[in-house]
């Protein structure tokens, strides 16, 4: 592995130590904000930013981050701006940040503009939710050239043989979808998680970060021990949203990153 990504998960695997993969959507409550909660977080001990560009038709989202989503797009964030955004953080962190989002805003960007800009800007890696392997050759011919990851989604449904395939050409990490259904509206079972990552891994010695439904610390260190990290975004979005008009929104996100690192830190060394 290489790059701010790979770099992270070994230095996490040489403590014995899970990743906190944080998800917010960009532009929510402003771009400004976005920024300002970016570093918040980092400071916080986040490991990767997972940094959502929104999109009018989010259909793998839940009813939280779609909200944020449309609250972005009616302050009329885009492509440009966020990669702006991200550029302008990057003399004060050096974080992983992975472009969270849909194909149709970088289709419309141009697939080889968006990977150079993406690459300039400071982007470790990309999560395109609806371009799966097969029809991922347009954009990574650019991205893989640019030496930008592509994360692939291995959902509870996917087979052994596709989860092979997929592992073959992922890069970064593998994100294992804990549920079926759509961002932060079920609980995952850690008996099927930990079956599940169990069987990735006799495919594949990439990392796996488990996310979808992961709110609460007591949820975190529950779910954390069976993967190398988790995902947490929903709940995220969701606190930014309710504590938007504050002047302290910073430090009440990074607060509950705070609580949600030390939970998956009483856990440490253990593994499925």
């Amino acid at each position: 592995m290489t790059g701010r990504i790979g770099q992270t998960f070994k230095e996490l695997k040489e403590r014995n130590e899970k990743a906190l993969v944080a998800y917010i959507t960009a532009g929510d409550p402003s771009l400004e904000k976005t920024g300002e909660i970016i570093l918040g977080l980092a400071d916080a001990g986040v490991d990767i930013l997972e940094v959502g560009v929104p999109f009018s038709d989010p259909v793998a989202d839940g009813p939280v981050i779609q909200a944020a989503a449309r609250r972005s797009l009616q302050r009329g964030t885009n492509m440009s701006d966020i990669l702006d955004m991200i550029e302008s953080l990057r003399d004060m962190t050096d974080i992983p940040i992975v472009l969270f989002g849909y194909y149709n805003p970088m289709f419309a960007y141009g697939p080889g503009q968006f990977a150079k800009r993406a690459k300039g800007a400071g982007i470790d890696g990309i999560l395109v939710v609806d371009l799966p392997p097969e029809e991922s050759v347009e954009l990574r011919k650019y991205t893989d050239e640019a030496g930008i990851d592509f994360i692939s989604l291995i959902a509870p449904t996917t087979s052994a043989s596709r989860v092979k395939m997929i592992s073959e050409d992922a890069t970064g990490f593998l994100y294992y979808v804990a549920i079926t259904g759509v961002t932060g509206t079920e609980k995952p079972l850690a008996s099927r998680v930990r079956e599940d990552i169990a069987s990735i891994r006799r495919i594949t010695t990439m990392p796996v970060v488990a996310g979808f439904g992961i709110s609460t610390p007591e949820q975190a260190a529950e779910i954390a021990p069976l993967a190398d990290g988790i995902v947490v975004g929903s709940a995220i979005v969701r606190l930014i949203q309710e504590n938007c008009q504050k002047n302290n929104i910073v430090t009440i996100v990074s607060g509950y990153a705070k609580n949600i690192k030390a939970a998956i830190g009483q856990n440490r060394g253990n593994r499925a």
